[in-house]
This record gives C-alpha cells, sequence and structure tokens, in this order.
C-alpha cells in the first residue's frame, strides 16, 4: 500500500512567500489525483516536496506509512515526468528507457526485455533506435513516461506533461496516460491548470489556490457541488454566472432572493433556505451555469429570469447567448476570505426596499459591501441555446431557472449550504 498524506504541509520562501499553507491531503493507493489551480498556486511545490526536491517548511508528509520529511528523493521509489521531458539528447529511446535500470544494476538481459515491452505498450517499439530530436512532442513524452515508469515506483509524479503540446495531442495523450498509469497500480499525483484534463482524467481533483486547499472530491462532486465560488468559477466553460442578490428570509414564502429587478423563491423545505436564514436582508452570491438557463415561450410554469439578447456566440456543437438582465455580476477572482468582492447593485423600488424600511435601513441603500474593483465584465447571463429556439440580438428572453442546479455562497465565497461529500 503506498498511500501519501500531507499533514499540516506549509512551504515557505525567504521574505515570507507562503506557497502552501497548511495543506492537509490523502491520496490513496493506486489513485489517480489531480492537483489542479491556476499558475502560481502552488501545485508544482506540492509535487516537488512529494519528491524530495523541496524542503518542507513545517507539517508531515508520509509515504506508505513512512515518515519521509527527512528521506532523501532516491530513497522514496517516486518517478517524475516533466513539461518538458527532460529527455539524455544523446541516447536513443532505448537508452533514454534503459538508463533508470543500469543505475540501479539490473540484470542487462531482463532490462532490454522490459525496455522492448513498456516500449510496445507505449507505442514506441518503432522508435527504440531513435534520438529524442527526431522525434514528435508527443513522441518525447512518450519516452520521458516510459523512463520513469520502468522503475515500477510506488508514486508516480506528473507536473504539466502536456501543457506543451497542441490540443489535439493533448485529448489523445490524456487518453493513453490515464490508462497507462490506471494498469500499472501506481499512485500517480498528476499536476495542471487544465480542467479539461482534471475532470477527464482524475479519480479525485484537489484545488489550489494561492497556496490552499479550496475543495477536493470526485470530478462530479466538485462540479455539481463546489464549496467555493473559485472552485465554481474555474471548473465551468462556459463561465458560470455568479450573480449578486440578496437575501429575504419571508415567513410564509421561504427565502426569496432578491437580483436586482428579478426575485426567486426557496420555499423552507429546501435545505438551502435554512442556511439562509442568517443571511437575511444581507447580500449573497447566487451561481448560476448556463445549462440551468432554458429558453421558454409558452406560460410560465416555474422561476423565471428576463433579458435582452446582446450577443450570441456559434460553438459548433452549441450556441451561446449573453442577455443583459440587469443584474450585477461577481468576479470569482476577487471573491475571497479575506476580500470579498460584491459589487453594489443597482435596486429598485421593491421587496428589497421595503423589507430593508422594516429593518431601519433608508430605502434604496443596501448594506455596503466592498466594491468590485477586479476584471471589467459587462452585466450578462450567459445560457445555452438550440438552433431551433435560437433569438436573434435585441430579442427580449425568458428564462427558465432549474432551481435545483441553484448555487448559493456567502459573501467571502464560502457555500452557504453544506456541501455532499
Amino acid at each position: 500500500m503506498t498511500d501519501v498524506v500531507l499533514d499540516g504541509v506549509n512551504k515557505v520562501y525567504p521574505g515570507d512567500q507562503h506557497a502552501v499553507r497548511d495543506l492537509g491531503l490523502r491520496i490513496r493507493d493506486g489513485e489517480l489525483f489531480v492537483l489542479l489551480g491556476p499558475s502560481g498556486c502552488g501545485k508544482s511545490t506540492v509535487l516537488r516536496m512529494i519528491a524530495g526536491l523541496e524542503e518542507i517548511t513545517s507539517g508531515d508528509l508520509w509515504l506508505g506509512g513512512t515518515m519521509a520529511n527527512e528521506l532523501p528523493p532516491r530513497e522514496r521509489n517516486v518517478a517524475m515526468v516533466f513539461q518538458n521531458g527532460a529527455l539524455y539528447p544523446h541516447r536513443s529511446v532505448r537508452g533514454n528507457m534503459m538508463f533508470p535500470l543500469e543505475v540501479s544494476k539490473d540484470d542487462p538481459a531482463g532490462a532490454r526485455g522490459k525496455v522492448v515491452e513498456l516500449a510496445r505498450a507505449l507505442g514506441l517499439d518503432s522508435m527504440l533506435d531513435r534520438l529524442p530530436g527526431t522525434l514528435s512532442g508527443g513522441q518525447r513524452q512518450r519516452v520521458a513516461m516510459g523512463r520513469a515508469l520502468i522503475r515500477e515506483p510506488s508514486v508516480f509524479l506528473m507536473d504539466e506533461p502536456l501543457s506543451s503540446l497542441d490540443a489535439g495531442l493533448r485529448a489523445e495523450l490524456r487518453v493513453e496516460i490515464a490508462a497507462l498509469v490506471r494498469a500499472t497500480g501506481a499512485t500517480t499525483v498528476y499536476v495542471t491548470h487544465d480542467q479539461v484534463e482534471a475532470m477527464t482524467m482524475a479519480d479525485r481533483i484537489a484545488v489550489l489556490r494561492d497556496g490552499i486547499l479550496e475543495d477536493v472530491g470526485t470530478p462530479e462532486q466538485i462540479y455539481h457541488d463546489p464549496a467555493t465560488v473559485f472552485v465554481a468559477a474555474f471548473l465551468s466553460s462556459p463561465p458560470i454566472n455568479l450573480l449578486r442578490a440578496t437575501a429575504w428570509a419571508v415567513q410564509d414564502q421561504g427565502v426569496i432572493l432578491e437580483l436586482g429587478p428579478h426575485q426567486l423563491r426557496l420555499p423552507w423545505d429546501d435545505p438551502r433556505a435554512t442556511g439562509l436564514i442568517s443571511h437575511h436582508g444581507r447580500p449573497i452570491i447566487v451561481g448560476l451555469r448556463a445549462d440551468a438557463l432554458t429558453t421558454v415561450t409558452g406560460p410560465a410554469h416555474g422561476p423565471e429570469l428576463t433579458g435582452q439578447v446582446r450577443t450570441l456566440e456559434f460553438h459548433g456543437h452549441e450556441w451561446l447567448a449573453y442577455a443583459e438582465a440587469g443584474i450585477a455580476l461577481v468576479d470569482a477572482h476577487d471573491v475571497a476570505p479575506e476580500r470579498a468582492a460584491v459589487p453594489a447593485a443597482a435596486h429598485q423600488l421593491g421587496l428589497g426596499d421595503r423589507m430593508r424600511a422594516m429593518l431601519g435601513r433608508p430605502v434604496n441603500d443596501p448594506d455596503p459591501g466592498p466594491e468590485h474593483t477586479g476584471h471589467h465584465r459587462r452585466t450578462d447571463l450567459i445560457f445555452r441555446i438550440t438552433t431551433g429556439d435560437r433569438p436573434a440580438r435585441g430579442d427580449q428572453v425568458r428564462l427558465s431557472v432549474d432551481l435545483d442546479r441553484l448555487l448559493v455562497f456567502s459573501p467571502d465565497g464560502r457555500r452557504v449550504d453544506p456541501v455532499r461529500r
């Protein structure tokens, strides 16, 4: 059994630069575990600490039940593949793959047999005598993987191995890599900033931001049930709609979500409503993915939002529409526990003003919140449309809201209702 446990791990560089903060993770034996996040979030630093290439500032690292903080890299039985492959240019494919076995003084005849067998699995058997300079980028990465896997490591570490390849080759290789590492049974930690790679390859994903663990779970869990605004936005293509709202707890109705000129209602038997009681009269963030909004033309049969189509985008397999709805949007980059950025909303005379008057607050003077100062974005709702019901630019549209897929976050970006894991 080779599981990897990081217990309260910190990495601080000179100048008090915190690359990783109090990280706690358990990566299970044989799991393909993906560390996902934007550049500079600390994911490669975590990988290098596991490999022994970076010293841990504080906290504990366990490999297969053994404390590994002080173990030198050669005694950790880990293998690592880097972004550029790092092959020996003067050695052939066979020589590169054979090198780890030569260092460990394996039987030469047995080593040659292992190289041929693994090369066949990697589709390299016809290239064994070629030099790296004559190979394509994808072929060089296969050789790098072969050189790492031939040692039969307990833990296999991959640091953005596909990021320098074109999109088509990345799609092909991510399927091959996932199948190969699962066939070996090695515990694998894979670093990427690409949400598609993470979602398609991982058994579980950990999302990092500024060295802090934001969420961990299966791809389905963190997509449908994200713990924070940042996770919801990072795992979203097209971008998720993050909407400024105010929550009002009304005894006989449930919780009313006021979104500018619009209102949505969560009944009291909805678990999200219970979590919103403590946010009564205060700003929150509502998340709606593009496919949670559907255009309707007939009688209303549920909650709706309305807007005017500003632009349309054709993506081959689908159309996306952008509609101005008068709802202030939130930029996920500006939302964090220490800097909750919720843009000011243009409130109209309605439920919010009546409730503020009841609370003794001035009409049209909502609770003050940090102003939106980050990335500029128009106040558009993004939604998917099919060819048959495609509106034209300038059309007024009604959008049915799938309340089951509505996400509710506090102003600091954390989920209001419990995350299910």
